[in-house]
């Protein structure tokens, strides 16, 4: 969070929680008024008297004689007749009435009115004032006037003239709401808030009086007797004067409890009742308790003990009940009804069967429970009465005994009492020549040091002591009652103070006058900067008067204007505690308590004065600091058994005086919610879409508050610019050491360090012994008193910014309230809206969320007037808001809404340059601010307009002003602080990648809460690749490689690849090689000649899949780039790549796809400019030999893996099974065996696919064991298998292959397969090709496989196979036939001559075919079409003379062997004319010529 340079997010916090600390304490200190009795009963003096020199506590402010009219018509009467009197607070006029007529007149101003009602003959006997039910009378009709005779009871409505409700109220009498009395004499009539009408009759009943708008049959106006029975119908219809069921008791006061829904009843023989009204105030009559002997009863809660401080009370007379007054929730929650007896005491009544607060000392606790259902009417203890004599300044208990005989009793004799609000006044008749009225209030000094907690123990602190004031009255005083605050001051209030649960409003159905008022009883420091100070009207038989209760505020204000002695001021600062008087001095010097008139300059500089005056409000000290005196012992030195208290700062009472005045100025709306939600809350009480979200507080109430803080903010900053006070000194010159305020000790000039000097006084950090003399021994203090100062003006200049802030935060409630902030928050989600009901005023002004949720309501706010059908533009409500509240509504806002604004006029223009220029504009005002911007809406309007440099290069701008110094890649920072940068940074970087998923049409997904705009859709593929192109080039010219990173990753995702490719940065490569690797080790650019054995080393770690994509990409990259050995050695990587996840092993054909691009790319590098000179051509050929030998070996590995599938599937072949199953032999062993070897052999394939093997681990543990021998034979071949001394080796894998091909498909399969591995292999040299134990083990097999008849097998098959796998090479074919022929121990049978020799002729006719093949130009098999398959004399001129010697030679020594065969010439006759034939062909002279 980043606001101004006056208001800093520290500050603000630490000052909030300084305020919430003192806002706690002073809910703390309002102790219920149970416990305050409770506490007092144990202290030596309940009372108190205002000091004698003090201006009055009360005093009169106006007296007003009786209207003329009245006197005359009661001076008519002779004095004889029926005179009643009262006060209507409600409509500010008191009443009379003198027999049959009733004067109603104002008793605020004498407005010279008086009107007289006299409609009936019958003398008034009761009058009451209810309010009107809704919806029976005219709204204008407010209130009803109830008149009783004995005859009849009248109804009266009043109409107010609409302006002022006390100017003009005209009576006008209503017939038909008239109602028969039944002969009942009506004795007191008493109303509800709810509009209920309840008369009291002589006859001891209570009665209410209902009416409706009923017409016809339906009476509008009926009476209804509440308390009814049998025995009073008897009494009072048949024998009414005769039979008497028992001695009636009249009622003669009726009061309501309008928050707990009482009535109290009190009769002439002072019996009490207590009746229910229901729980909402409106149900049936029902009473719940009576009791009569109250006054004989102890303080049975107490166990009957005295109180302390009553006297003794006159014995001849019992006292009597004078009134009845039921106490608001907010003196108590446990003492419901107070009852004033005649001798001046007090008796507190409870209907709970129990009482207590169960221990919840002043705190919230008690407060909150909810209100039981009363069952009983009991005394909870009694107060004494008050002391008499009371005059101006009477100690503790003095009593004045001037003009008293002695005979004459001590007891006040109270002819009249009233109770309201915790002030008590008593109409006193006990001397002889006057009455007095004696005025009890809580003493206010008391509370003070409740609150401030100054040494005294909790019970004293707790204990209620009241002050006693006393003014004479002429005449007996009739009435009391209260005046009630204006209608204007009362809405304030209430609306304020509503939702408190402590405030008394919570419960109560009352107007917001009387409301308003009851908040009186918490005291007048607590609400005397927002209340008035208190009036009382006294009815008298004289006149009327006007009395007025000074608050301590008031007192301080009259001993300033009075020049009165310092003394005075000093005794007030020690009565209330520096504290309190400090903050008094704080509402004087600022004018901000609520006063009459106007606060002169000359008062409001001397209380200035006086906050800053140390010797009055004393200076910031050490706690502790007399511990360090404790510690010495009497002969100076040290007790070592003491432990030493560690100092701790104390503050001023200027400090604490402005915590006071500031935390009682913010409590209605410090710690409750500032916004509320109507309606829409499920049975959950969770958020719903249909709640209307709205602002608590009207915008009068706000802004009277914002008013009183502003003005005390700006006393504070005026001192401080002046440099008046301790404050305005250190604030304004800055701290001494430099290390708290603004400045530092070398800023200070000699003059102004000697004026803090002087102001601090000569302290010493040294403590002085008793002596006066200094210990160089001393233990030092921690801070020194200019440092202290310093501490405390930095926590004075923390709450005057935490003040501002909260002004500031009034004034933008206002302002939305003003703008309809229901409209405003409309469009917001439910957890947003949820968000906003649910966040404190103390949130809104001290925390992170407040001010994103504040910045969020502004933008609304500028939404709504800058937005198509708004009301202005940016100007208007940005002066508004950079005037009220600029801490909230920054330089860098403004110019986001400028851009905004522009962003708006480029939407709806059409023509495209200037488009571009608004687009262009609103960018420059952003890049001002890119930090305080709100991008995600932006940025999204920017691409509306195709203005993507914005998109880019804002976000960008944000993200370096969110980190500058790297924080998200400083390893040496917290975990923590590095993943916040780093997601603050994603943030930003979010924005430019969600444009780029927008044109790649792939944002299908919400972005940042808005849905994807159709917009989009419209530009043609050519458009999107254009402005795809062009935000990555942006992007890469940015200098962030962070969000180079970002912007690559996304690019893949989004398969931009080719565009990534052609336009990444010189970061690029490292990007790819980091991002596809997990060991440090990676290949990079080739800088010189490297070993094959080095680059193999770097191969074959482990790739999860989703980086392989970095390392296809790096491929190409290298490609596209020519480096083609870099190519090679990435694909080698990705070929040779494992895998951790089995899912994700990479087949063996992606693999040989690998590979074989790698040989390619090993073959391209000839044309690479990689590396040079000769070093170039000997590094290309060792790759490409290091390629090509992984791919053979690979295809090994595939063929292998093959094999064994194929393996696996015969065995697992329905056909082997059933067959298996036929045989008789097999038993079920065998098919176990041959499913766990079926289950080997998956296994082994399956282990081939997961990785590639080596040559030697191929060939030792697949090929060989599972008897592959045509691949153990290939691999030997590409091995250069050079043999061992006997090439045992080769030979047996050759005679295993022979042998397994036999079996499988006799002679003609072993001629295949000779022939597809001879010819893979030859030539072998004779070590890896065994010529010899291949024909003698084929001709062997033939001959006894034709013998035997088991297969049909050819002359010419062994030879010509043996032909094949020699690639048509004769030569090496003849050796070998000549070999074994010439060895008669391996030939020893004829026949199997006979067929050597038979192969001999086929191979002998191949070489002289090849030879004239060669010759022709033509292949053998061409030849030997041409020739017809034999030779002819003519032919023979075609052969070389040198092979023909050869072929010659051998046919005739062939010829020779044949006839020495012992077999007959029928088997050998064929073979030896083949001979003769050949050499007869090649002996011609024709084959000379030709040669």
């Amino acid at each position: 969070m980043s606001w101004d340079d006056e208001i800093v997010v520290r500050d603000v916090t630490n000052a909030g929680l300084v305020v919430s600390d003192r806002i706690n304490r002073d809910v703390a200190a309002q102790t219920d008024l149970e416990e305050a009795l409770e506490a007092s009963r144990y202290t030596s003096h309940p009372y108190s008297t205002h000091p004698r020199e003090w201006p009055p506590l009360v005093e009169v402010m106006d007296t007003w004689e009786l209207p003329p009219v009245l006197i005359e018509r009661y001076n008519a009467a002779g004095g004889e007749g029926t005179a009643l009197c009262g006060v209507f607070p409600e409509i500010h006029r008191a009443w009379a009435s003198v027999d049959n007529s009733l004067f109603l007149w104002r008793f605020d101003k004498w407005d010279g009115q008086c009107p007289e009602y006299s409609g009936e003959e019958q003398a008034i006997c009761a009058v009451g004032l209810a309010k009107s039910k809704p919806g029976v009378f005219v709204e204008a009709v407010q209130y009803l006037l109830v008149l009783a005779t004995p005859v009849e009871g009248v109804c009266c409505c009043g109409r107010g003239d609409g302006t002022d409700p006390y100017e003009e109220v005209s009576l006008q009498l209503l017939p038909e709401y008239a109602i028969p009395s039944d002969g009942v004499t009506m004795t007191c009539i008493t109303c509800t808030d709810k509009g209920r009408i309840f008369l009291a009759g002589r006859d001891g009943h209570i009665y209410e009086m209902h009416y409706t708008t009923g017409s016809g049959w339906n009476k509008r106006c009926r009476k209804v007797c509440l308390t009814v029975g049998l025995g009073s119908v008897i009494s009072r219809w048949i024998v009414p004067h005769v039979l008497k069921f028992g001695a009636i008791d009249p009622i003669v006061e009726m009061v309501v409890d309008n928050e707990r829904h009482i009535l109290y009843v009190r009769t002439e023989d002072m019996k009490l009742q207590v009746f229910v009204l229901g729980p909402k105030g409106d149900g049936p009559l029902k009473k719940v308790a009576e009791e009569k002997n109250l006054i004989n009863q102890k303080d049975a809660h107490y166990g009957g003990r005295q109180s302390t401080g009553s006297r003794p009370s006159n014995r001849s007379a019992k006292p009597s009940i004078i009134c009845i007054s039921p106490l608001s929730t907010l003196e108590s929650k446990w003492l419901h009804l107070v009852a004033v007896l005649s001798d001046g005491r007090r008796m507190y009544l409870s209907t709970a069967p129990s009482s207590g607060n169960s221990g919840a000392v002043g705190g919230l606790s008690g407060f909150n429970n909810s209100h039981h259902k009363p069952n009983c009417l009991k005394v909870v203890t009694t107060r004494p009465s008050p002391p008499l004599g009371i005059t101006g300044g009477l100690a503790f208990g003095a009593l004045s005994l001037s003009s008293r005989t002695p005979n004459e009793d001590l007891a006040l004799k109270v002819e009249s009492a009233y109770y309201s609000a915790g002030a008590l006044f008593l109409s006193d008749s006990s001397s002889p020549t006057m009455s007095s009225l004696l005025i009890v209030i809580r003493d206010a000094s008391t509370q003070s040091s409740a609150s401030a907690g100054l040494g005294t123990t909790a019970r004293t602190s707790r204990a209620l002591r009241e002050s006693v004031s006393s003014l004479p009255v002429e005449g007996r005083m009739l009435y009391v009652a209260d005046v009630l605050p204006s209608l204007d001051m009362a809405a304030t209030v209430q609306s304020l103070y509503s939702e408190l649960e402590f405030s008394g409003f919570e419960s109560s159905g009352e107007s917001s006058e009387k409301a308003s008022g009851k908040l009186l009883a918490r005291g007048d420091l607590s609400t005397q900067h927002i209340l008035p100070r208190r009036r009382i009207v006294v009815f008298s038989t004289m006149g009327m008067m006007e009395v007025v209760f000074n608050r301590p505020v008031d007192i301080l204000r009259r001993l300033l204007e009075s020049n009165s002695p310092r003394s005075l001021l000093e005794d007030f600062f020690n009565r209330f505690g520096a504290g309190e008087a400090a903050a008094m001095c704080l509402l004087l010097a600022a004018k901000i308590v609520q006063t009459e008139n106007l606060i002169s300059n000359i008062v409001s500089e001397k209380a200035a004065e006086a906050f800053e005056d140390p010797r009055v409000v004393g200076m910031p000290q050490l706690d502790g600091s007399s511990a360090f005196s404790n510690t010495r012992t009497a002969a100076g030195g040290f007790s070592m058994g003491q432990v030493v208290q560690e100092a701790e700062p104390i503050f001023s009472g200027a400090h604490e005086g402005l915590c006071l005045c500031s935390s009682r100025l913010l409590l209605p709306v410090w710690e409750l919610p500032f916004m509320v939600m109507k309606g829409g809350l499920d049975t959950s009480n969770a958020m719903s879409e249909d709640g209307i979200v709205a602002c608590r507080l009207s915008s009068g109430p706000m802004q009277v508050l914002e008013n009183k803080i502003r003005a005390l903010e700006k006393f504070l900053r005026s001192r401080r610019n002046q440099r008046r006070g301790l404050y305005g000194c250190v604030a304004g010159l800055g701290d001494l050491t430099g290390s708290i305020l603004y400045g530092t000790g070398s800023d200070l000039g000699a003059g102004d360090q000697s004026m803090v000097r002087n102001l601090f006084g000569a302290y010493t950090r040294s403590i002085e012994t008793g002596d006066g003399r200094t210990s160089n021994k001393r233990p030092r203090l921690p801070y020194s008193p200019a440092e202290l100062a310093a501490m405390e003006v930095r926590a004075m200049e923390c709450i005057r910014q935490l003040l501002l802030r909260s002004a500031e935060a009034l004034f933008l409630l206002q302002l939305l309230c003003q703008n309809h902030v229901t409209r405003l928050i409309q469009s917001f989600d439910v957890n947003l809206r949820q968000e906003l009901v649910q966040l404190t005023f103390h949130q809104l002004v001290c925390s992170e969320e407040g001010d994103r949720l504040a910045t969020r309501l502004i933008s609304s706010l500028m939404e709504y007037y800058t937005g198509p059908d708004g009301r202005g533009t940016v100007d208007d409500i940005s002066a508004r808001l950079r005037e009220g509240c600029p801490s909230y509504y920054k330089e860098s806002d403004y110019k986001f809404y400028l851009a905004v604004e522009f962003l708006e006029r480029a939407a709806v223009t059409s023509d495209d340059e200037e488009k571009e220029n608004l687009a262009r504009e609103a960018f420059n005002f952003l890049s001002k601010v890119p930090e305080s911007a709100d991008l995600r809406t932006v940025c999204k309007r920017f691409e509306d307009l195709r203005f993507y440099e914005a998109v880019v290069r804002l976000p960008l701008q944000k993200a370096q002003a969110l980190d500058p110094a790297g924080d998200a890649f400083n390893e040496q920072l917290d975990a923590g602080i590095r993943e916040h940068a780093l997601a603050q940074l994603q943030q930003c970087y979010e924005i430019i990648t969600s444009a780029l998923r927008s044109l790649k049409g792939e944002a299908s997904q919400r972005e940042f809460g808005f849905p994807v705009r159709p917009a989009q859709s419209s530009l043609n593929q050519a458009s999107r690749d254009k402005y795809i192109r062009q935000i990555v080039q942006l992007g890469v010219q940015s200098s962030d490689r962070v969000f180079h990173e970002y912007l690559y990753r996304t690019m893949i995702d989004l398969g931009l690849e080719n565009e990534l490719l052609e336009y990444g940065g010189p970061d690029l490569v490292p990007f790819l090689q980091n991002a596809g690797r997990e060991s440090s080790q990676e290949v990079r650019a080739v800088s010189g000649v490297t070993s094959t054995r080095s680059r193999e080393g770097l191969t074959g770690a482990p790739i999860p899949s989703k980086q392989t994509k970095y390392f296809d990409l790096l491929a190409r990259y290298y490609v596209l780039k020519r480096q083609h050995v870099l190519a090679a050695h990435v694909l080698l990587r990705l070929a040779e790549r494992r895998s951790t996840d089995a899912g994700d092993v990479p087949t063996l054909e992606q693999r040989r796809h690998y590979l074989s691009n790698a040989v390619l790319q090993a073959k391209n590098t000839s044309n690479s400019g990689g590396l040079i000179g000769s070093a170039r051509g000997a590094f290309d050929n060792g790759l490409l030999d290091l390629l090509e030998g992984k791919l053979a070996v690979l295809r090994f590995q595939i063929k292998i893996k093959e094999d064994l599938e194929a393996i696996a599937s015969r065995l697992e072949s329905p056909q082997v099974t059933s067959e298996s199953a036929q045989n008789e032999s097999c038993s079920e062993s065998n098919l176990n065996a041959d499913t766990d070897f079926a289950n080997t052999v998956r296994e082994k394939a399956r282990d081939l696919s997961l990785d590639l093997k080596s040559i030697t681990q191929l060939y030792n543990e697949y090929a060989v064991p599972f008897e592959l021998w045509e691949i153990c034979l290939e691999m030997l071949y590409f091995a250069n298998y050079s043999g061992d001394a006997d090439s045992s080796i080769a030979r047996e894998t050759w005679a295993r292959l022979i042998d397994q091909a036999l079996s499988k498909g006799g002679i003609a399969e072993a001629c295949l397969v000779l022939k597809r591995v001879g010819s893979h292999i030859y030539p072998g040299e004779g070590v890896v090709l065994p010529l010899d134990l291949l024909c003698l083990h084929l001709e062997k097999a033939a001959l006894e496989r034709l013998a035997s008849g088991v297969e049909s097998v050819g002359d010419e098959d062994v030879v010509r196979a043996l032909l094949a796998a020699c690639k048509g090479a004769t030569e090496p074919v003849l050796n070998t036939y000549e070999q074994l022929l010439s060895n008669g121990a391996i030939l020893p049978s004829p026949n199997l001559r006979l067929r050597f020799l038979r192969s001999v002729l086929v191979a002998l006719r191949e070489w002289a075919m090849s030879v004239f093949a060669q010759r022709m130009g033509t292949s053998a098999t061409g030849a030997s079409l041409i020739l017809g398959g034999t030779f002819s004399l003519g032919q023979t001129t075609v052969v070389n003379r040198g092979v023909r010697d050869k072929i010659t030679n051998a046919a005739n020594r062939y010829m020779t062997e044949v006839r020495r065969l012992a077999l007959p010439q029928s088997q050998t006759e064929a073979v030896y004319r083949g001979f003769r034939e050949l050499e007869e062909s090649l002996i011609s002279p024709l084959s000379f010529e030709l040669y």
